[in-house]
C-alpha cells in the first residue's frame, strides 16, 4: 500500500497538471460505489484497509449511514502512486438514487472522467444509463467497473467461460449507451474494453479488482474468481485482494484513460463556456492556465455550523488564494475568499492555494450557491447553466409545530435549499402555506429528516403533487382591455409541440441564445420565417411568447409590461394554478393608449394576463400528471402480481426481462398511486420486490378523474371548486 502523503505532498504534485485526474464515480442505486470508494480511500492512507468494504467511509451524514445509500456526496483528494509516478486524485462520490440526480448533474461539471460502477448480475440499469448519458453530454469520459462478480457464481453458478460471456454482453450493453449518447468524434475513441483496459471486473464487498493489464501482469484471472467462490475455504478470496488489490484496477483505468485537467478543458470549455475562445480569458480556460484570470464554477454548497458557507467547485483558470476578491457573475456582488481548503475524508485540509484544474474547497463566499461562477474580473461570460434530467414533481405544506419558530423553520429551509437547488420552497398566496417541493418521496423524506436534526418539531402534509397546464388546441385572436379600458391586447395560443419542448428542455433554445440561432432551430422544426425571429421570451417550463404585430406604435417600450403578464400565467394556469407547459402565445396585435402613464405596467399586465389565461380556456386545456418510471427486481413467480399492482394503481407493465434468478420489470405508474405503493408491493409480494421510481414523462390526465381532480386541487389552494370560464377574460370590441 503506498504511504500516506501529507497536504503539502500533495501540493507539491498538484502543480504538474499532468499529475492531476479528477473524477467522479456513479451508479444505479445499491450497485456498490460507495463500498468501493472505501478501498481508493484505504489505497490512499485516509482510511485503514482492515475497514474497506465495511467503512462506507464517505456516506458521512448520520441519515446516509442510517439509510444506507449516498445522499449528498463527497469530495476528497487521493494521492496514489503507480509505476513509479506520483497522481494526485480529485473524486467525487455521487448518489445513486434518482431523487438525488441533481447532485450527480453538477459533480459531472466539476470532473473530466467517471468510473461507471455496474451489478454484474443486474447489469445495466435505468440510472445507470441516465448517470452516464449525463457524463457523456457534459463531455465526461467513462470508464466501467462490474461489481458483485461473486454473484455470478453463488447465485447464477456460471463457471469461467459463462462468467466472461455474460459479463462480455454487460459490455456490449454499456458501449451501445456511448454510441447512442457521446458526441460523433468521441463515440468510438470512448467505448470501453476489456484489452484496451477500460473495464475492470471485481468484489468491492471482498476489496479486489481487476483489469486486463492487472490480469497479464498477476496472473489472475475467472478461473480464480470461480474457484475461490464455489469453496468455503475464505483464504482464496483473502488471496484474490492481496493479488488483484481493487484500488490498482479502478485507478489504474483513472489514471490511463481520464484526462488531466489542460488536455480535458481543450474539448469541455467550449462545451460549458459561452465566451468568445480567442478572448483572453477563452485562452485561459482552454489552456487551464495556472496564471490566467480566476474562473471557477461552483458545484456544491455545504452549511456548517461553524464555518458557514463552504462553496466547492472546479477551478477552471487562474490560481486561487486566501484573501483573493472574486466577484460573483450571477449573484453580481464581490465575495472574499477566507481560505482555501481540499477535501481528505470526511475532514477539509487548509492548503492556503490552489492552481487551475483542482476543485478547491472554499470558506467566506457567503452569498454563493451551486451553479454560480465567479472570477476575479467582472465582464467575463458565466458557465453555461446546469441541466437537469427531472424536475420536482412532489410536494409537502411544512410549517413549525410551534409559531414562535417559524424564523427557525425559515433558516432551516434556507440552509437545505443552498445545499441541494432541487428542492424549491414557495408561499401560497391563497393559503399561506410554506410548500417544498423535490424530485419524489423520498427527497422530500431527507429533507424533513435534516429539518428534524436540529431539534426544530414540525409538522408536514401528506405528500401532494404538482401537475401542469396545457392545452390540446389552438385558439383566438382574442381581446382584453387593460384595467383602465384604454389598451388593448390581442391574444393567439396553439400548442408548443414535444419537440421544442425538449430542446428547451436541454438548453438548446434559451433566453440568451443568439436570435439568429434561435429562429434557424425553429425553422428547422416547421415554424414560419416570422415567428421564428420574433421570439420575444423562452420559459425553462417549455413555454414560449412570439411577438407578431406589424407596425405597432410603442411596442418595444411597452414589451416588458406584455412580458411582466407572461411571467405571471406561466407559473400559474387557469385551471389549477399550476405551471404551464407547452403553449405558444403569439401577440397577435396591440392597441395601446398614446398617454405613457394610461399604458404602463399596472395596466398592460393584467390586460396581457387576461388575454392569455381567457386564450387557455378556449384552447381545450388539460392537467397533466408526472408518470413515473418503475424498474421493479422480484422472483419470476411473483410477475402476475406486480402487473395486478400496476394495473391497479392506473400503471403498465412494459417490459420483462430475466437476468440468473433474478426477473427485472420495467413499468410505470402516475406519481399520486405511489404514496402507498410501499405498502401495497411489500404485501402482494411478500417483501419479495425491490424497486426504483423514477420521472418519466408529463401524461395528460384522464378525462374520468379530470373534473374531480381539478375540483380537490383548486380547493386545496383556497380558490373556488369550479374553474373560470373564458368569458371572464375575453372583452367586446
Amino acid at each position: 500500500m503506498p504511504k500516506f502523503k501529507s497536504t503539502q505532498d500533495i501540493l507539491r504534485i498538484i502543480g504538474n497538471k499532468d499529475q492531476i485526474r479528477n473524477f467522479g464515480v456513479i451508479a444505479h442505486v445499491d450497485h456498490g460505489k460507495t463500498t468501493m470508494s472505501d478501498s481508493l480511500l484505504a489505497a490512499s492512507g485516509i482510511i485503514s484497509p482492515s475497514v474497506a468494504g465495511q467503512a462506507l467511509a464517505l456516506d458521512s451524514m448520520k441519515l446516509e449511514q442510517n439509510r444506507q445509500m449516498t445522499i449528498r456526496g463527497a469530495n476528497v483528494t487521493l494521492y496514489y502512486e503507480i509505476e513509479g509516478k506520483e497522481y494526485v486524485i480529485n473524486m467525487i462520490d455521487t448518489p445513486g438514487h434518482i431523487d438525488f440526480t441533481g447532485r450527480v448533474t453538477r459533480a459531472l461539471r466539476a470532473i473530466d472522467g467517471v468510473v461507471v460502477v455496474s451489478d454484474s448480475v443486474e447489469g445495466i440499469m435505468t440510472q445507470t444509463e441516465t448517470v452516464t448519458r449525463q457524463a457523456l453530454e457534459e463531455r465526461v469520459r467513462p470508464v466501467l467497473y462490474i461489481n458483485k462478480i461473486d454473484r455470478l457464481v453463488k447465485e447464477l453458478r456460471l463457471d469461467a467461460p459463462a462468467m466472461q460471456k455474460w459479463l462480455s454482453n454487460i459490455i456490449a450493453e454499456f458501449n451501445k449507451l456511448v454510441d447512442i449518447y457521446a458526441e460523433p468524434e468521441l463515440k468510438e475513441k470512448w467505448k470501453v474494453s476489456i484489452q484496451g483496459n477500460s473495464v475492470a471486473f471485481g468484489s468491492a464487498k471482498d476489496r479486489w479488482g481487476f483489469n486486463y493489464n492487472i490480469a497479464q501482469r498477476n496472473g489472475v484471472g475467472f478461473k480464480d474468481v470461480y474457484d475461490a467462490y464455489n469453496s468455503d475455504d475464505q483464504s482464496l478470496i483473502k488471496a484474490l485482494s492481496e493479488k488483484a488489490p481493487l484500488h490498482e484496477a479502478v485507478l489504474g483505468m483513472v489514471v490511463q484513460h481520464h484526462p488531466p485537467p489542460h488536455v480535458a478543458q481543450r474539448y469541455r470549455i467550449p462545451k460549458i463556456w459561452p465566451g468568445d475562445l480567442d478572448s483572453d480569458i477563452g485562452k485561459s480556460l482552454v489552456s487551464c492556465d495556472d496564471k490566467g484570470p480566476i474562473l471557477m464554477m461552483v458545484t456544491t454548497i455545504n452549511v456548517d455550523p461553524q464555518a458557514g458557507r463552504i462553496a466547492t467547485g472546479r477551478l477552471f483558470s487562474g490560481t486561487i488564494k486566501d484573501g483573493d476578491e472574486v466577484y460573483l457573475i450571477d449573484g453580481k456582488r464581490m465575495g472574499k475568499v477566507q481560505s482555501v481548503n481540499i477535501y481528505m475524508g470526511n475532514t477539509r485540509e487548509l492548503v492556503n492555494m490552489l492552481p487551475a484544474g483542482n476543485i478547491p474547497a472554499l470558506l467566506g463566499i457567503d452569498h454563493a450557491i451551486a451553479g454560480e461562477t465567479f472570477s476575479s474580473i467582472k465582464n467575463v461570460p458565466a458557465f453555461e447553466s446546469i441541466k437537469y434530467v427531472s424536475e420536482p414533481v412532489v410536494t409537502i405544506a411544512i410549517e413549525p409545530k410551534h409559531p414562535k419558530d417559524l424564523p427557525k423553520l425559515v433558516e432551516a429551509l434556507r440552509r437545505i435549499t443552498v445545499e441541494d437547488p432541487n428542492l424549491i420552497v414557495k408561499i401560497n398566496e391563497e393559503s399561506g402555506e410554506t410548500l417544498l417541493s423535490g424530485m419524489g418521496v423520498l427527497h422530500l423524506e431527507i429533507a424533513t429528516s435534516l429539518i428534524l436534526e436540529t431539534g426544530l418539531e414540525i409538522t408536514t402534509t401528506q405528500p401532494l403533487i404538482n401537475y401542469r397546464e396545457t392545452i390540446r388546441n389552438s385558439a383566438g385572436p382574442i381581446m382584453s382591455k387593460s384595467p383602465n379600458k384604454h389598451n388593448k391586447i390581442f391574444m393567439r395560443i396553439e400548442p408548443l409541440g414535444e419537440e421544442i419542448i425538449e430542446l428547451i428542455k436541454n438548453g438548446q433554445i434559451h433566453e440568451d441564445l443568439e436570435r439568429k440561432q434561435m429562429a434557424k432551430l425553429l425553422r428547422e422544426k416547421g415554424w414560419s420565417a416570422d415567428e421564428a425571429k420574433n421570439v420575444s421570451a423562452v420559459d425553462i417550463s417549455g413555454n414560449i411568447l412570439v411577438d407578431e404585430t406589424k407596425g405597432v406604435q410603442f411596442i418595444q417600450e411597452s414589451m416588458d409590461s406584455i412580458r411582466s403578464g407572461f411571467d405571471d400565467v406561466i407559473h400559474s394556469g387557469p385551471i389549477a394554478h399550476e405551471t404551464l407547459r407547452g403553449v405558444k402565445f403569439v401577440l397577435h396585435h396591440f392597441v395601446p393608449h398614446e398617454d405613457p402613464a394610461h399604458r404602463g405596467l399596472a395596466q398592460l399586465m393584467p390586460a396581457t394576463r387576461r388575454a392569455m389565461l381567457g386564450s387557455m380556456l378556449l384552447a381545450d386545456p388539460a392537467l397533466l400528471e408526472p408518470i413515473l418510471g418503475m424498474e421493479i427486481k422480484c422472483p419470476q413467480e411473483q410477475i402476475g402480481t406486480v402487473a395486478g399492482i400496476l394495473s391497479g394503481k392506473r400503471g403498465k407493465l412494459l417490459n420483462v426481462e430475466q437476468k440468473g434468478v433474478i426477473t427485472i420489470i420495467q413499468g410505470e405508474v402516475p406519481a399520486s398511486e405511489t404514496f402507498d405503493l410501499s405498502e401495497v408491493m411489500r404485501g402482494g409480494t411478500a417483501g419479495k420486490a425491490l424497486w426504483n421510481t423514477y420521472f418519466k414523462t408529463w401524461q395528460v390526465v384522464p378525462q374520468s378523474i379530470f373534473k374531480t381532480l381539478v375540483n380537490d386541487v383548486r380547493k386545496r389552494k383556497g380558490l373556488n371548486p369550479e374553474p373560470p370560464t373564458a368569458d371572464e377574460f375575453v372583452d367586446k370590441e
